[in-house]
Order: C-alpha cells, then structure tokens, then sequence
C-alpha cells in the first residue's frame, strides 16, 4: 500500500462523477465548524487509544496518530494549519493533515466510526466547555448585582406595577429581583449539564461498533458523565442543543427585562441611573443625546437568541430517525447562541458596575399616595376588613386629590371623617422608610430580608 494520503472525500468511493463545485461549497461547513478543531483532536486521540486497545492498532501506531493529531491541534492554535478546497468539514480536515504527517496509518483512524457519532461527540465535547465558561460569565454577573445590591441598602424608591407607582421599596431589593432570575438560570444551566455530557462515540453511522470498542473507556477518558444507551439515538439527538438554546432564550428574556427597566430609569423622565459612557453612545445629529445602546442591544439580542432557537426546532420537528444531513444546521445557530450569551453577560456586567445611580432622584420620584396601602394596613390593624379598608384608603386618595395635596397633608378631623378607628397617630403612616421596614417577611424590601436575599445569593456563588 502507498504511503501517500488518498485526496479521496471520506465517502468518495461509491461515487465515480465529480462534485459539482456549487454544491461542494453547499455541503461544506468547515467555514463554522473548524472552532471544534480542538474537540475533533481531542475525541480522536482518545478514539485511537480505543481501537489499540481492542488490537486494531499496536501501541506503537496509537502512538503515532496521537503524536500526528497533537501536532495537527498545535497548527491550529499557532494559526498555521492550512485549510485545502477538498476539505469539507474539521474532521476531513483534521484527517486529510494526520494522514499527510503520518502517511497512510491515518487512515486508520476511522476505523468503525462514522462521521456521525463523531461530530455528535465533537459538539457535545465542544458545548461542554463553554457552558463551563458561561456558567462562569453568569455568576460574575450575578456577583456585581449582589456587591452593588449590598452597598446600596439604603436607597428607596418606588416600586411600580403597570409602570404606574405602587410601593416604596428599596433598589437593592429591585436589582437584587433580577439576579434571582438569573440565579434561576445558574440553576438550570447546572441542571443541563448532565444531558450535555452523554457520549454517542462508539455509536457508528447507526447501528453500533463493530470492534466493540470500550465506551466506557472513551467515556472516562473523555470525562463523559454517561453514555449514548441506544446507537441510533446518539447519532440523531440534537435535543442536547435544542434544550440549550431553550435556556439561552430564557435567559436572555431575564437579561431584556433587565434591560428595559434600566433603560426606562436612565431616561430624563427618570433620572435614577446614568450609564457610564462606556456603555453608551451618541446621536449622529442631536449632540445632547446620551443613548443607553448597551442595554438596547441586550433587549435586542433576546429576540436574536430566540429565532436561533425556533428556527432549529422547526428544522428538527419533521426528521426521520438517526442522522439526516439537516443536522448540520444545528451548528451556526448554537454558535452564535453561544456568542451572544457570553458576550451579553460580560456587557450586563460592565454595565451595572460602572453605572451611577442617583438616591436623590429614586428619593424625590415617592409621593405619599404610594403609602394608600400602608393607610389600609393601618386600618387593618385596628380591626377592620381589608376590604373595607381598601375602599376608606381610596376615598382618602380622592380626597386627596380634591383638595390638591398629598395624603399626609390631609388632617386628623379629614381622617375622621372616613372611619371613626383614625387616631392622631394616622400621621406615623407616612414613613417611606418605615413602610419598607414594615414589609419584614421572607422576600420583603426590609433591611433584614434585603439581606437574607443577599446571603442566600452569596451562598448561590460560592456553591
């Protein structure tokens, strides 16, 4: 046999015409999927370990197939590996270059496994490690939330329902209401994980391998945490990839909600935050303007995040069993799910803690009617239905409202005249911060239960 690689396409032999070059460029997706390039090395170093333990390569050969794939995958990271037209995707290019390092051994490499259970192992082996980085990304965040939430306690303003003025509470309290969203998708990204890490190497085109290889050894090699049961599953399942960018979504819904309710306080209407011009940019012709495009872009990206999601699964619905050629449109959509979710939570991060926020305005933007369900409560307290309190309340806001004024500028005879359980007392309602402190419950805006959320955060991050 000759020593000299074959130039042959990897499924070449059956086929006697030549690729029209049209759909060559079709069909090849090395373009996106060469960022696997370290994964493809890494599974097939382990691979080849596999056949020389059932006696397909001698531990010499194994030996130098691993020594030809190292050097292959340092190419790659010195960004000198060159890419040829024949090559169609980062397995016949990674192969195509073994085999010209070592000449015709490379070709063994492929022995019973497929292009299939191979790229299913690549993606896997690939998201495995970038969920660890954004898992990363995503607790930094968190963090900044949680030491900002921290140092600024103190500060109340109103909480609102329908945009509209409700409560006082504090803006620890507010931001800290975002980081349990995002606390929450820690949590089912962790919950994730176990479902990414199933190994379908081994698995063949479809039925299985035929030199029964040890999976099990490929699968602690590879530090799988299971492995593919059913070999027709492992070769077809994208789910893996569907359930991530499900995530994605989600939380990228959580980041735009952030987004939208910073934007919305960074107006001049507002005036509770100012962003920092980092993260900020200007109008091409209204000098004046200092637009929050950071978090515009966040809000955006959500949407961008969400069609990569239901464009796969539309791809996904209508396939019959094991691998079918749509399958590598799974590949661009993840990607850049991945990108955008990394570089979104790094954006959140500097943008919350470069952010300045402004108490005095939070302070000046509560106004007594904010305290008509303190008012009510305090009826409550003297024996009163809420209902029947919630109805003498809003009579004390028309009142109000008649007589131009706030609720505490109302009199003690006024209040009297609404229910005869008023007592002189009625003016220690109008306490914004003795409000929040009243709301001392588990989940509260108290000082004690802002901190309770804060431990609990703190206690998320250092598990």
């Amino acid at each position: 046999m000759s020593d000299q690689p074959t130039k042959q396409k990897l499924w070449g032999g059956r086929f006697t015409g030549k690729t029209d070059p049209l759909m060559h460029a079709f069909n090849q997706s090395l373009k996106y999927d060469q960022r696997m390039h370290a994964a493809d090395i890494t599974g097939s170093i382990a691979y080849a370990k596999a056949l020389a333990r059932v006696g397909i390569l001698t531990q010499d050969e194994a030996s130098k197939i691993t020594g030809g794939l190292q050097q292959v995958g340092q190419e790659w990271a010195n960004g000198v590996f060159q890419i040829k037209d024949d090559d169609e995707d980062i397995h016949t290019a990674n192969e195509r270059r073994l085999s010209e390092l070592i000449g015709a051994l490379g070709g063994k490499l492929h022995t019973g496994r497929s292009r299939n259970d191979q790229v299913a192992t690549d993606m896997r082996l690939w998201l495995l490690k970038e969920v660890q980085e954004i898992k990363d990304g995503l607790k930094d965040l968190i963090r900044v939330m949680v030491e900002r939430a921290d140092r600024e306690k103190e500060i109340l303003l109103p909480g609102y329902t329908h945009l509209q003025r409700g409560q006082p509470i504090r803006w620890s309290h507010l931001l800290l209401s975002h980081a349990f969203s995002f606390r929450s998708d820690l949590e089912r990204l962790e919950q994730l994980i176990p479902r990414i890490s199933v190994l379908p190497l081994g698995c063949g085109a479809l039925a299985g391998n035929p030199f029964v290889v040890d999976r099990e050894f490929l699968a602690k090699e590879l530090g799988f945490q299971s492995i593919a049961e059913n070999s027709l599953w492992g070769v077809g399942d994208r789910d893996f990839i569907a359930e991530f960018m499900m995530w994605a979504s989600l939380a990228m819904i959580h980041m735009s909600r952030m987004a939208e309710d910073l934007i919305i306080y960074s107006t001049a209407e507002f005036g509770f935050v100012t962003l920092s011009d980092a993260y900020s940019t200007g109008s091409s012709i209204m000098p004046q303007k200092k637009n929050p495009d950071s978090l515009e872009l966040l809000r955006g990206k959500s949407g961008r995040v969400y069609g990569n999601m239901s464009g796969f699964l539309v791809t996904l619905k209508g396939l019959p069993s094991t691998y079918n050629k749509d399958l590598q449109e799974d590949k661009e959509p993840l990607f850049d799910v991945v990108d955008t979710v990394s570089a979104s939570f790094k954006i959140a991060e500097g943008v919350i803690a470069t952010m300045e926020v402004h108490a005095e305005k939070m302070r000046q933007a509560l106004t007594m009617d904010v305290l008509a369900t303190d008012l009510a409560d305090y009826l409550v307290r003297k024996g009163i239905p809420f209902r029947e309190t919630h109805h003498i309340s809003g009579r004390a806001v028309a009142l109000a409202e008649l007589r131009k004024c706030q609720l505490n500028e109302l009199s003690y005879e006024d209040y009297k005249t609404l229910s005869d359980k008023f007592s002189q007392d009625v003016h220690d309602i109008f306490d914004f911060e003795a409000s929040v402190e009243r709301r001392e419950s588990i989940g509260g805006t108290s000082l004690k239960m802002v901190e309770r959320q804060i431990g609990v955060l703190r206690e998320t991050l250092r598990k």
